[in-house]
């Protein structure tokens, strides 16, 4: 999925983001790395996440622990951490503009379809946002925040939604109708590619 709208990574280690749901405050904590408690906390929230998918789809959705790690220290993925007002941590996302610091994504296809935007590091990619059961709206702040954030530059913003993830949840639609919704209906969507695995169930001869 391609999200027209973007802003350059700013080298920090840490920012905060005031934000408000339906069902209280909420912060978001911009890092770009996390270590100790942290990191627990975080590994925590993404695997109750998404271990569910990996009996759902073809593709792995979650990391592998050591995978997970690399990324949380990894200080060209920044990681948005929504925390309620008490201080719990209720989901986390990643967001980088360097491409090549997510596996499995292809920079040449974006220098490609944006030669100017990748030029300048305005072509982000969201790794994935991890709310378990999407409670108390932080899904979407998250989504929302980094709009915002990209909102300021004219740029990219890609991200990959499952197939089970659309037909259960219809994803895609609901990220493009809430983006259309806050952009005052600027904001550009289109599906950008696709993969599908095959499978093939033989028979014994007659």
């Amino acid at each position: 999925m391609i999200v027209d709208h973007i802003r350059p990574t700013v080298q920090s280690v840490h920012r905060v983001l005031p934000n408000v749901t339906r069902e209280g405050r909420m912060k978001i904590d911009i890092r770009t790395d996390l270590v100790g408690e942290q990191l627990e906390q975080a590994w925590h929230r993404y695997d109750t996440a998404f271990r569910h998918l990996n009996a759902l789809t073809v593709q792995r959705h979650l990391m592998y622990r050591s995978e997970f790690d690399d990324v949380m220290t990894d200080t060209r993925v920044e990681k948005w951490l929504a925390y309620s007002d008490d201080g719990v941590l209720l989901g986390l996302a990643t967001y980088t503009n360097q491409l090549s610091a997510w596996p499995l994504i292809s920079p040449e296809y974006f220098a490609r379809r944006w030669p100017a935007h990748y030029a300048d590091n305005r072509i982000w990619y969201c790794g994935f946002v991890a709310v378990p059961g999407h409670e108390q709206g932080v899904f979407t702040k998250l989504i929302e925040a980094m709009y915002r954030h990209a909102e300021e530059h004219d740029g990219v913003i890609s991200l990959d939604i499952c197939r089970h993830n659309m037909e259960t949840y219809r994803l895609d639609r609901a990220i493009g109708v809430w983006l259309r919704r806050i952009s005052g209906g600027r904001v550009r969507c289109e599906a950008a590619d696709s993969q599908t695995f095959m499978t093939y169930e033989t028979a014994p001869a007659a």
